[in-house]
């Protein structure tokens, strides 16, 4: 166990509100009632100061805190150049929790093919590398304080962390499953997003349900993969494990699949951490910018507009930047995009 039961009744009290600066009120990104928001994944390789910047330029008041980029603010070994990227089994360490999946920048997903699960062998193989067993090692030695200074910097600006992301593959070990649940409650998150397997999703279930913390699963566009959130199948088959197993649901990814965003949001909604809004084309086709695509995002922030969902709905950058723009100066046209389309 990397925690003991006197960690967690630290935990605990650092969940209770922190107090803000003097001369940082809350930001609010409410927008009739739809808690608007945005991934922290969609600024690229910004350090946490720079983000939050960035939130507090573009007026926003709820982060998905990559794990990341709160670990590289706690001080986590620095991954090796070129790191980050992937669907799952990335080189983030055993558990991953460094990268995001396909389909970002402007192009379509990696090909959507099954993948059989990794091997008893692969796990041991993938636990055993020097970036693994660094990462593991940092994070069994590491005190949650670290976390609460991060919680504090970012709620001194006026920002909540609604959301922490943690991606996690097979190589994941039970204490670093726990580990990311205790992270969470640290940083003052209500629930976890996380792109993984769905043999992931069932080792999950069990630590969402003792932590009594809706975790949710981030689908992409590879309904070719039972393995993969990415079909109608095995989102029931991740959901099925356990009442705190949720979805995180890209309203893109969802359309690219073909599938119907507006419907299961309606089915779903009580097991929904939260949404990544982007545009993209159906037919498994590329990010574009919002507005050129097939995503119904004002039909889908209407429903949650009308329906008062509590669950956020967050701006994930992915399409190419343009040339002579930045992603601060794009992420708040996707605002000023939501903004109308909840007019």
């Amino acid at each position: 166990m990397l925690y003991t039961r006197r960690d967690m009744g630290k935990v605990a009290l650092a969940a209770l509100p922190l107090a803000r600066a003097i001369g940082a009120p809350k930001i609010n990104s409410k927008v009739d009632g739809v808690q608007v928001g945005a991934i922290t994944y969609s600024f690229g390789g910004m350090n946490l100061d720079d983000v939050i910047k960035a939130y507090m330029d573009i007026g926003l008041g709820e982060m998905e805190l990559m794990s990341n980029t709160a670990e590289t603010a706690a001080g986590a070994p620095t991954p090796p150049q070129g790191a980050g990227r992937g669907q799952g089994r990335g080189p983030g360490g055993p558990g991953g929790g460094q990268g995001r999946g396909p389909g970002g920048a402007g192009r379509a997903a990696a090909p959507r093919t099954p993948r059989p699960p990794m091997t008893e062998e692969q796990i041991a193989a993938a636990r055993a590398t020097p970036r693994a067993q660094e990462l593991l090692k940092w994070r069994k030695e590491l005190s949650m304080d670290k976390f609460k200074d991060v919680r504090k910097k970012v709620n001194d600006a006026g920002i909540d962390i609604e959301i922490l992301c943690f991606n996690m593959n097979e190589a994941i070990t039970d204490d670093e499953i726990d580990y990311a649940f205790v992270m969470a409650k640290t940083l003052g998150a209500k629930a976890i997003s996380t792109s993984t397997q769905v043999t992931v999703a069932k080792r999950v279930a069990p630590f969402a349900e003792k932590h009594k913390m809706l975790i949710g699963f981030h689908g992409h566009d590879n309904d070719a993969d039972p393995n993969e959130t990415g079909s109608l199948e095995s989102y029931a088959k991740a959901l099925s494990y356990g009442k705190f197993n949720g979805v995180n649901l890209d309203i893109g990814h969802f359309t690219a699949a073909n599938y119907d965003a507006i419907a299961f949001i309606k089915e779903n909604h009580a097991r929904i951490t939260n949404l990544h809004v982007k545009d993209r084309k159906k037919d498994h086709g590329p990010n574009v910018v919002w507005g050129e695509g097939d995503t119904p995002i004002k039909p889908v922030l209407q429903l949650v507009k009308k329906e008062k969902y509590k669950f956020p709905a967050n701006i994930e950058l992915e399409y190419p930047v343009p040339e002579g723009s930045d992603r601060v100066a794009e992420v708040k046209k996707c605002l000023a995009y939501m903004k109308q389309a909840l007019a």
